[in-house]
């Protein structure tokens, strides 16, 4: 049975840094298939897992959001690990979202498919996919496997690789699924563009971010230091 009446919801989380075309058309292409009402941008203050590495500030990563969204009426942006820094895991995250939103709302969880191949590490993890719907979006020539979860979890993958996504149908029943999708092949990385952007080479990036974005980053200087 389909759900028709309830809000869908998807969160989409990272640290955004910077935003770039990638995420843009993953928000777009899962909004088509999975007939999403909104698509909730979450920046992490710093995601628990990179915390050994430099992370933008977050008050630049989240108006590079603001930039790249603002034409997008049903584009949001959530502060809410930005401004509970303390409480960083997704599991925490989530909880909170079905307190404040939950009542007639379906979610979707957003993840990569390295975030996928890691999902083991993460923080209750076995509850994290247990709280909402999740989407893990294949990249180009990545191989996905399903070996590193259990076999309870197994069951609730839906892999709709290579079938007609424009007709998918999302059934309510048997808790949250885990649909993995390569509707949106598109791979870009914030790794390589902050990179080009520290090498004072090459402006290709700018290809790869919207041009407020890269406005932004040029007027600030981002990720001129390494």
């Amino acid at each position: 049975m389909l759900i028709a009446s309830m809000k869908r919801i998807a969160l989409y989380g990272g640290t955004f840094d910077p935003v770039h075309t990638g995420h843009l058309a993953v928000a777009h292409g899962l909004s088509k298939v999975f007939e999403l009402d909104e698509v909730l941008f979450i920046p992490a203050y710093v995601a628990p897992h990179k915390r050994v590495l430099k992370v933008t500030p977050a008050l630049h990563r989240y108006a590079m959001l603001a930039l790249a969204t603002q034409a997008e009426d049903h584009f949001r942006i959530s502060t809410i690990e930005l401004d509970a820094p303390e409480r960083p895991y997704t599991v925490e995250t989530l909880a909170r979202m079905q307190e404040t939103l939950g009542d007639g709302t379906q979610f979707f969880f957003i993840m990569g498919a390295d975030s996928w191949m890691e999902i083991a590490t993460w923080h209750e993890w076995e509850r994290v996919l247990t709280l909402s719907n999740h989407i893990v979006v294949a990249r180009p020539g990545y191989e996905l496997s399903v070996e590193h979860v259990t076999p309870v979890i197994r069951k609730r993958i839906v892999d709709v690789r290579g079938k007609d996504q424009a007709a998918l149908e999302i059934e309510e029943g048997d808790g949250a699924k885990i649909y993995v999708t390569d509707a949106v092949n598109m791979d870009v990385s914030a790794t390589a563009i902050r990179q080009a952007v520290r090498g004072e080479g090459d402006d290709g990036w700018v290809e790869d971010v919207q041009p407020l974005v890269a406005d932004y980053i040029r007027k600030y200087r981002l990720y001129k230091e390494a």
